[in-house]
């Protein structure tokens, strides 16, 4: 027999590797022990053999064992090498545990190299317990154990990611003066690095770099280019571009580190410019990475047409079929709204992957179209290719954008079967889903089923109801969150402040906002932008103001909120602080510039608005919906009326507020008839009024004592059931009172459930204007009695009504109580009023003290109601001293030398009267002319002093000269020097006051059932008073007459005023 010696080479084992594994280990054995084998001296043929073995044989020690007894071959460390290094790759851990116990029972456990092995198996297999104890013993039985064998274990925990473990090893090192070389420390940062939530803290980071830097390693990219990603995860941007800045050498890693770095902390203009300006400039051509980084950045920044720019690279650079890539270039289109591209791109890549297809589904999604989206989800499903929670979530999104709430319960189906449900993204989605279709209910019981600790959900349901302005369910989840142990967060306060805003809640709003401070985020820019407009919104402006000027950083929403508060109360603050914006380089955005163009439109300031319109074109929001309603604003409420409606025709998709800026506008100009068509026009073309509209269309009726128009109004209030807001009929009794109309106005008074203070101040000042001062006092008196707080609006109704009543001491009482018990500061409409009831009483030269006495300079308005007193009292020295002042203050009124011709005309002084004219002439100044208006039949009809324009004119003059005849017959004797009140004509006889033609109008063409409405532009003089009496006796019909101060209600031959007026 031959000698096994002689016969066992390594053909032998390349004989045995061509059997099955498991065959093979047993013909080995078998081989192995059935030969007659002599005794070997030494292992090396079985250290040999084994090396080959090892890696198929599946039950080694079986084999040594044997061999072991029978022949004596006693195995080396370098056996059990051999044996570990298959087991790496296909034993099982159990049989390296068996491995382990016998390298134990042998001694080799001293080998450092065969226990750095087993450590390496150990954790890599997830064996923990068993490493550590293992290279514990190494360094209790040895301290010189191997950088080798640190780096490597060092590397498992890295690749297991266990930062800590493979900190502590590292701590270690020193223990046993190993030194760590670049390896090292690459593995300790990558270890740091892939932490997850188990991650370190900055201190340490930063204690590891130092180390790095100590050990001469700071510019070694091995080590570096692991740093620096290990700082772009943990937000420190500045650390990580440091290390970048002292690298020498840069390889595709160190770009690709950085670059997506910056990205993804928000310095995407810094990573773009790095990539454009160093990396590009340098030619280094970039890694399908590092461009897939830049081009996200360009998406977040919204820097389209650059990307666009850098697909053009992509082609040149052959990365066209990068997935990467095209997924980077995908998301871009998709962000620009370009979809045709980003559909192009899709399709022509010919590896897609679930980035892909949310990508795309997202851009659709986003830009509504819904319908293409659940598509390409569809045929995301049919390619095998399984949606993810980004995918779903992704198309809830779009259907709740669009109201497909079918789609969605499709989707929510979907998510069930998926497992989907649980995660936080698709909980959020759903619940908002339900939320934007107001399907609340659906909502609210999703809500019960969801995560509690899911603060996200708590968010949208608070959001859900404040839609609905639900403030008490809102307060009462927002309280149950906290109970749950969920804390708000930067978007729950919003969510339930914004209720408060729509519901006018300000006193819950700042039980919300002292929360705020106590929980730390009164200082955090989004929470302080909705509390600076719930502030603002509400009047507010001191309180928005504190907060606004502790903000730390510029925040655009901010600016805008605080210049909308300021546009709603203070215009000229609002536009002085859009400029304070604008130089300090915030740059607005379209609802700035609408805000800012809003104020221009309260002060009428034409040409600055046109400048602003002009800057919002620059930048590129000629288009917007916004800016087309405030530029129509400005100029409708500039009385710009062909300019305004050139804007108004402008703006493509006009939607209520278009309508509304117009109507409002007109009305607000005076250019009320205009405001009552496009009102009308409005409906013919099917947009939907809202209680604006309603209130700008009153507002116009009320204006030109349109009546019949009101009460059209009034009943389509009715059928949208605006009629039960309060705003509507406060609306409703100022346009009743404003058109002669005090009992249908005291009637909506009564007929309302709630009143506020605007209400009484409406119906107070009805009373006053139509001379029934008892009924104003006595409500003024009953909503004292009820609590409500009159403020200035109210006393000038009260002095009015005691003015027109001739309540002399009862005006003063009321007067002196606004300071004394209501802390009102007299403005200077309520000193008018105060000389306006001493004057009309003949008390003139207490009206001349008390003027002397007041508190603030007296202007125009207060020494024109002396002067009229005077003229209708015939007091020349008070008068003269009235007129001196007044043309002192207003040189270029005509109502001053009207005034001042007739207080010497009622005196015959012919001279001075002359003179006044005279004067009048040669400053250039034009007296406004006389002029009435009457409906009748749905027209307006106006008339001039001494107008023979009319078609019927023939009549009315015959109509008069009857009226006048039977009048006189009656006792009416014409004062002549009425008539100068419209005409300094000396033919005075052919002169005939304007209010008498429309009156005589009215009688030829109204029935008699109807009450004659007039308005005039000008005081109704004592002799057309006195006429008009007559006229009512003689007619037996009503006539109502509105002039410049008052009404006046005819009938029967008496007046409402008691000719006390």
């Amino acid at each position: 027999m031959v000698p096994i010696t002689a016969t066992v080479r390594w053909p032998l084992s390349n004989f045995l590797f061509n059997h099955s594994q498991r065959k093979l280990a047993v013909n080995f054995h078998q081989y192995y022990c059935s030969v007659n084998v002599r005794r070997f001296s030494s292992a090396s043929l079985s250290n040999a053999a084994i090396s080959q073995l090892s890696i198929e044989v599946d039950y080694p020690q079986e084999v040594l064992d044997h061999s072991r007894k029978r022949h004596a071959i006693r195995p080396n460390y370098q056996t059990y090498l051999c044996l570990l290094q298959g087991y790496s790759s296909s034993g099982s851990v159990m049989d390296v545990k068996k491995l382990h116990g016998l390298i134990l029972k042998l001694g080799f456990n001293v080998e450092h190299e065969l226990c750095g092995r087993l450590v390496e198996y150990f954790v890599a297999n997830g064996q923990f317990h068993d490493a550590s104890k293992l290279f514990d013993e190494m360094l209790d039985g040895d301290s010189r154990v191997s950088l080798f064998v640190f780096n490597s274990v060092i590397a498992g925990f890295a690749a297991k990611k266990l930062p800590c473990k493979a900190l502590e090893l590292f701590s270690r090192m020193p223990d046993v003066d190993a030194a760590p070389d670049e390896y090292t420390f690459a593995n300790v940062v990558k270890a740091c690095s892939k932490g997850g939530a188990d991650g370190v803290g900055v201190p340490c980071i930063e204690q590891i770099h130092a180390k790095i830097v100590r050990y001469g390693f700071g510019i070694s990219p091995l080590v570096c280019n692991p740093l620096i990603d290990l700082y772009s995860k943990n937000g420190l941007a500045k650390s990580a571009m440091r290390v970048f800045e002292e690298l020498c050498s840069r390889d595709s890693v160190s770009w690709v580190a950085i670059i997506s770095g910056l990205s993804q902390n928000g310095h995407e203009e810094q990573s773009i410019l790095l990539f454009c300006d160093e990396m590009h400039m340098s030619g280094l051509i970039p890694t399908p990475y590092v461009l897939s980084s830049v081009l996200s950045s360009c998406s977040k920044v919204e820097w389209f047409e650059l990307g666009e720019e850098l697909h053009a690279l992509v082609f040149k650079w052959g990365f066209a079929s990068e997935i990467f890539v095209c997924n980077a270039l995908v998301t871009l289109y998709s962000r620009w709204g370009n979809l045709t591209s980003a559909e192009q791109i899709f399709r022509k890549m010919l590896c897609k992957d679930g980035v892909s297809y949310n990508s795309l589904i997202s851009g659709l999604a986003q830009h509504g179209f819904s319908d293409r989206a659940l598509q390409l989800f569809k045929k995301m499903q049919h390619n095998f290719i399984k949606p993810d929670c980004v995918t779903v979530a992704s198309l809830v999104s779009a259907c709740a954008t669009s109201g497909a709430l079918d789609n969605g319960r499709q989707l929510h189906s979907y998510a069930l079967k998926a497992g989907f449900c649980s995660d936080m993204i698709i909980e959020g989605s759903l619940l908002d889903l339900y939320v934007k279709c107001s399907d609340i209910e659906t909502a609210h019981k999703y809500f019960l089923t969801s995560r509690k600790e899911n603060v996200v959900l708590w968010n949208v349901i608070l959001v859900a109801y404040g839609q609905m302005g639900n403030l008490s369910e809102s307060c009462r989840i927002f309280s149950e969150m906290q109970i749950e142990g969920l804390e708000p967060n930067q978007y729950t306060y919003p969510s339930i402040l914004r209720t408060c805003t729509s519901v006018g809640a300000v006193d819950v709003g700042e039980q919300i906002h002292t929360q705020i401070v106590k929980t730390g985020f009164q200082f955090n820019v989004y929470v302080c932008s909705v509390l600076i407009d719930m502030y603002a919104k509400h009047g507010q402006l001191d309180a928005a103001w504190k907060i606004f000027v502790r903000l730390t950083e510029d925040d655009l929403v901010s600016w805008t909120a605080m210049i909308a508060g300021y546009a709603q109360h203070d215009n000229l603050k609002a536009l002085k602080l859009f400029e304070e914006m604008q130089n300090r380089g915030i740059q607005s955005d379209n609802i700035g510039f609408s805000n800012a163009i809003s104020a221009c439109a309260g002060i009428q300031a034409l040409d600055q608005g046109r400048q602003i319109h002009a800057q919002a074109c620059v930048f590129g929001y000629s288009e917007d919906l916004s800016i087309g309603n405030a530029l129509t604003s400005l100029y409708a409420r500039c009385g710009k009326v062909q300019d305004a409606f050139l804007a108004f025709k402008k703006i493509d998709a006009k939607d209520s507020i278009s309508w509304n800026a117009l109507i409002s506008g007109l009305s607000q100009s005076g250019n009320s008839e205009e405001a009552l068509r496009v009102f009308t026009q409005m409906n013919q073309v099917g947009i939907e009024a809202n209680l604006f509209t309603y209130g700008s269309a009153i507002s116009a009726a009320a204006n030109t004592a349109n009546i019949k128009q009101g009460k059209l109004i009034h009943a389509k209030l009715f059928k949208t059931g605006y009629n039960f807001e309060t705003e509507a009929s406060n609306a409703l009794i100022t346009m009743y009172a404003k058109c002669g109309s005090i009992d249908d106005a005291g009637r909506e008074f009564h007929e309302m459930a709630e009143r506020n203070e605007i209400t009484w101040n409406a119906m107070i000042t009805g009373y006053s204007q139509h001379g029934f001062g008892k009924e104003a006092l006595e409500l003024f008196e009953e909503m004292k009695r009820l609590g409500l707080k009159p403020n200035h609006v109210t006393f000038v109704g009260v002095l009015s009504a005691c003015s027109h009543v001739g309540l002399v001491e009862d005006g003063l009482c009321y007067f002196e109580s606004m300071g004394k018990e209501h802390d009102l500061m007299p403005q200077p409409e309520h000193y008018v009023c105060m000389v306006d009831i001493l004057g009309r009483a003949g008390y003139l030269y207490r009206a001349r003290k008390f003027i002397d006495e007041m508190e603030i300079e007296p202007d125009a308005m207060v020494w024109r109601t002396l002067l009229s007193a005077c003229t209708v009292h015939k007091n020349i020295e008070i008068g003269e001293v009235a007129a001196s002042r007044l043309l002192e203050l207003e040189p270029e009124d005509s109502a001053t030398y009207v005034l001042i011709s007739n207080m010497y005309t009622v005196d015959r002084r012919w001279d001075f009267r002359d003179r006044a004219w005279k004067s009048m002439k040669d400053r250039g100044v034009k007296k406004e002319p006389g002029r009435s208006w009457i409906e009748v039949e749905s027209s307006i009809h106006s008339f001039f002093a001494g107008d023979r324009l009319h078609p019927l004119a023939e009549k009315i003059y015959d109509l008069l000269e009857d009226l006048n005849r039977r009048a006189a017959k009656m006792g009416y004797v014409t004062e002549q020097h009425s008539l100068l009140n419209e005409t300094e004509q000396k033919d005075l006889i052919t002169q005939v006051h304007s209010e008498r033609l429309a009156i005589a109008f009215g009688l030829l063409s109204l029935s008699s059932a109807i009450p004659l409405r007039v308005i005039k532009n000008l005081r109704v003089c004592n002799d057309c008073h006195s006429w008009i009496k007559y006229v009512s006796k003689i007619s037996k019909r009503a006539i109502i007459v509105r002039d410049a101060y008052r009404f006046h209600h005819f009938e029967d031959g008496s007046c409402s005023c008691r000719d006390y007026w």
